[in-house]
């Protein structure tokens, strides 16, 4: 059964920009379809300031087209691509990664298990699990030069202020990004 996606997240452009887009890359694989003004989220404009930002908007048509394209079109030489996938995308961003093997420097998940939280609301368990079991696909990654790890999980406590997955625009996921990155 296929749900559509709500009109206002299927609104606007499929792929929002900003930065530096011939430098370093991160792409942002948003299975919520935020910034549908054609503005990145204000947490992530700092980043904008060090790598181009491509903020791939998942209910719209050709998001995903074009992150498949940037992460193919990478070769030996260029600039260092990272993608960036929530919960409800993680691996469908997997396999994106794995189709272009060597061709994003990182994969960053955010709460790729939200669909599975154990009862006790262990998030940080069950992601680590999630990564466990597709630990065939994380090696062959892991031995083309990309980096998989899970770095961020939702606490389900006041902080984190919305059930999982966190969104990708929250402040702990922008610190998780930066710091997997070096750019702190």
């Amino acid at each position: 059964m296929s749900v559509e996606p709500e009109p206002t997240r299927s609104a606007g452009p499929s792929v929002v920009t900003a930065g530096d887009l011939a430098g370093p890359k991160i792409i942002v694989l948003d299975p919520a379809g935020a910034a549908p003004h054609d503005e990145l989220p204000a947490t992530w404009r700092p980043l904008a300031e060090k790598r181009g930002i491509f903020w791939c908007r998942v209910p719209v048509g050709g998001a995903l087209t074009e992150a498949d394209d940037l992460v193919g079109d990478n070769g030996p030489g260029d600039p260092e691509i990272v993608v960036v996938a929530s919960g409800p995308f993680a691996a469908e961003a997997l396999q994106l990664v794995e189709r272009h093997a060597g061709g994003a420097a990182h994969l960053l998940l955010v709460d790729p298990a939200s669909d599975a939280f154990l009862p006790s609301g262990d998030a940080s368990k069950a992601n680590e699990e999630w990564l466990a079991e597709r630990d065939d696909v994380v090696t062959k990654l892991r031995e083309a030069g990309t980096d998989v790890q899970v770095i961020a999980s939702s606490t389900e406590g006041p902080e984190d202020r919305v059930p999982p997955p966190l969104p990708l625009g929250h402040p702990d996921v922008v610190a998780a990004v930066q710091s997997a990155l070096g750019d702190v």
